[in-house]
């Protein structure tokens, strides 16, 4: 039987000032194919081919923001994450809001800090040290699919980071939402997930700070409220902010920051009144139970709790998530779009946010809508910009 994908293309308004034709966004993922941090003509192609064929937003990979330890090797086997900094990064970043503007899109640059997960000495700018909040990594011997090498070489404690250090990476964010801002960009989005730097911050694990940037999750919190506060600032009030949060962790699979509604509460309103428009609830399975008791998912406890447009992602279109092994011979493709329809019918968020499967299809929007078959995700199409 068809899946009624209909009502996932009506429009959008958030804010006063924009209107998505649709409720498909490009999730951001990392490509790594941007040497010397500048984006070339492939990748401004490859955000356009996603926008032509009815992607309404695109949430750009993780763009390193103006401080020097923003990026380096985590685990990566080469380092060529894009900057939003520099006048041949902004060069080619113009060149990709000028193509996807071209093909009716919409975009927004995801701002990246790596935080504790920068292996030290690694990165185009090898001498600055690696930023953590309270210089832990994570606790050792949780779920991962960290390397051993890796978690060997980041498992000794650091000193944490200094209050000036910390003044200088939310002015460092401010400055690349600005630039991001000057080069055309619709809005800022912000990767505050996955166990990188802001993640670090909320985590009780990882944060065990005495000052005013630790103690409850107000307080965990607060490093996230100032650079928003700061973006906002920067940007203006037109520009929409979108933030990404995630209970789990790359450290730790089965990772929570809040235990219950209340506390997810507690700490996403601190986000809403720091200026947050747009909450992007990042999972390994969109439509996960958030809580037990409930079937509700994370995205959908999110718009309950504050209101605000919420996104889900999370194997959309996908049977495997992002950390199940695939071998070299084989596609990972499901069509889960009764899955996501069923959810999006009830109210449980406003946009979808697809990942890999956008890698291995850029007409996926397309597809979805005319119920076509799906192109399989594989590894070949992980290796190009296609």
């Amino acid at each position: 039987m068809a899946i009624d994908t209909s009502p996932l293309f009506q429009p959008l308004r958030l804010g006063e000032h924009m209107t998505l034709k649709n409720r498909i966004v490009m999730a951001p993922m990392t490509r790594n194919r941007s040497p010397d941090g500048v984006p070339g003509p492939d990748v401004a192609a490859y955000y356009r081919r996603r926008a032509e064929n009815d992607v309404a937003l695109i949430v750009t990979e993780g763009v390193a923001v103006a401080h020097p330890s923003a990026v380096g090797d985590a685990g990566l086997a080469e380092v060529a994450v894009p900057e939003m900094f520099g006048e041949a990064a902004l060069d080619g970043w113009r060149r990709v809001v000028e193509e996807v503007h071209g093909a009716g899109g919409l975009v927004f640059p995801q701002l990246w800090h790596q935080g504790v997960m920068r292996r030290e000495g690694s990165g185009r700018y090898p001498d600055a040290p690696s930023m953590r909040p309270s210089g832990l990594w994570g606790p050792p011997g949780r779920r991962t699919s960290s390397a051993e090498a890796y978690l060997a070489d980041m498992s000794e404690p650091t000193r944490p980071m200094t209050d000036a250090e910390i003044a200088d990476v939310i002015a460092a964010f401010a400055k690349s939402a600005a630039a991001a801002k000057s080069v055309g960009f619709d809005g800022i989005a912000l990767h505050g997930a996955h166990g990188y730097l802001f993640d670090t911050f909320f985590w009780a694990e990882t944060n065990r700070r005495d000052d005013h940037f630790g103690g409850d999750i107000v307080g965990r919190s607060r490093f996230a409220t100032e650079v928003v506060r700061g973006i906002r600032e920067a940007v203006g009030p037109e520009l929409p902010i979108m933030f990404r949060f995630s209970q789990w962790k790359q450290q730790d699979f089965d990772a929570r920051v809040a235990g219950t509604p209340a506390e997810l509460e507690r700490w996403l309103g601190v986000l809403v009144d720091a200026g947050v428009d747009i909450l992007d609830s990042s999972t390994r399975v969109f439509d996960a139970p958030a809580f037990e008791g409930s079937d509700v998912s994370l995205a959908g406890w999110t718009r309950k709790l504050t209101g605000l447009p919420t996104m889900a992602v999370g194997s959309i279109g996908l049977e495997k998530d992002l950390y199940a092994q695939m071998r070299p011979d084989e596609g990972i493709s499901a069509s889960n779009l009764d899955r996501v329809m069923a959810r999006f019918d009830r109210g449980e968020f406003d946009l979808v946010g697809v990942g890999r499967s956008l890698i291995a299809d850029p007409a996926w929007a397309v597809r979805a809508r005319e119920g076509k078959p799906f192109e399989p995700y594989t590894l070949e199409a992980l290796a190009t910009l296609q």
